[in-house]
């Protein structure tokens, strides 16, 4: 479960295993309260007979080296990133989901036959279940290999697509142009991608152009300009209504910490807009198994105070997609993390042909 965005690390062997156990309960005890944990509290909860000052003289090595902090209106501790990044590589103990939560995955998901709706009751459930944010992206369509692109011109700045992929299936869509097109330029247009790009595959196509739009936009002639423009809308179209589904973001408002107004407001946009999420998704993809980032590992401001969870899942054994939670960095990581997992595992066998 390490992550390569992991941060400043303490290695397990440098802590004592009495240390390793006062860090894994202080963090079941503050996941569980959301309060500090004192020596006190620490000592009872412990199951130790330890006196008071061997408790404090073992926070306050465990405090020293970055993994638990004493907020300022409180004597007790709790856990940083690095204490949380130590309790979910080493320390924490999974729960398996109950047998009536694994009964609702498999019902609810092998309930549709439509892949957007098994998609989105993937997102609906996961949310369910962890009472967070549920995200899931939509499978890539990586097997789908472009054939032929037309553009016909409508009225106003609007012009019709026309794709056929190299299996002979038909996608129409309407683009908005910047400007009005004539015939003949959307014919220039149609002809150069149709020379450049014929025979790759969507996302291969889409990485060919997003590398093309920096080199040409400046250096080349408007029709390469404009025709890479035109085509790149047309993918973003192509993808059945975006790129990942989310449910469950009001969930988010429960959570004490996350409460503030500027912090959901952040929160929120950033779900809106995409882009980051979508980048972290996609590196999550590239990776192996689940990725947990917690708080500032993200690189991604708006995620500062949350947790993401993420699990690749598989279509034809190859990874399609990536579905994970979002919620606070003070989330039951020993619940969460096996629901991810399952859920990806289901969603892949719901998704295979039938």
């Amino acid at each position: 479960m390490a992550n390569e965005k992991a941060g400043h690390s303490v290695d397990k062997e440098a802590i004592s295993e009495r240390a390793q156990h006062f860090l894994k309960v202080l963090i079941e005890r503050y996941i569980r309260d959301g309060e500090p944990v004192g020596s006190r509290t620490l000592a009872r909860e412990s199951g130790l007979d330890l006196s008071p000052a061997t408790i404090r003289n073992v926070m306050s090595d465990l405090e020293e080296m970055g993994l638990i902090v004493s907020p300022h209106t409180s004597a007790g501790r709790v856990p940083t990133v690095s204490g949380y990044r130590m309790f979910v590589d080493t320390l924490v103990t999974l729960k398996p989901p109950a047998h009536n939560e694994l009964n609702r995955l498999r019902e609810e998901l092998g309930s549709e036959s439509n892949s957007s709706k098994i998609v989105a009751s993937a997102s609906q459930l996961l949310s369910g279940l962890t009472h967070m944010a549920g995200v899931v992206m939509i499978p890539r369509r990586e097997r789908i290999v472009f054939r032929q692109i037309e553009f016909l011109p409508l009225s106003g700045n609007r012009v019709l697509t026309i794709l056929v992929t190299s299996e002979g299936d038909v996608h129409n869509r309407i683009i908005n142009t910047r400007k009005p097109f004539s015939q003949s330029q959307l014919q220039q247009a149609a002809n150069l991608l149709n020379h450049n790009y014929t025979g790759s595959g969507l996302a291969e196509m889409r990485s060919k152009l997003v590398a093309d739009m920096e080199q040409t936009r400046d250096s080349m002639n408007q029709i390469m300009v404009r025709a890479l423009e035109m085509a790149e809308q047309v993918i973003d179209h192509d993808s059945d209504g975006g790129d990942y589904v989310m449910s469950g973001q009001t969930n988010l408002m429960d959570f004490n910490e996350l409460a503030q107004m500027d912090l959901l407001r952040s929160l929120f946009n950033s779900f809106s807009q995409k882009h980051e999420l979508l980048h972290l998704l996609d590196e999550s993809m590239r990776a192996d198994g689940i990725q947990i980032f917690i708080g500032e590992e993200s690189g991604y401001q708006p995620l500062d105070h949350c947790s993401l969870i993420t699990a690749p899942y598989e279509m034809d054994n190859k990874v399609a997609g990536v579905l994970g939670v979002i919620g606070p960095t003070r989330m039951a990581y020993d619940r969460v993390i096996p629901i991810v997992d399952v859920t990806a595992r289901l969603l892949g066998a719901a998704l295979k042909p039938r």
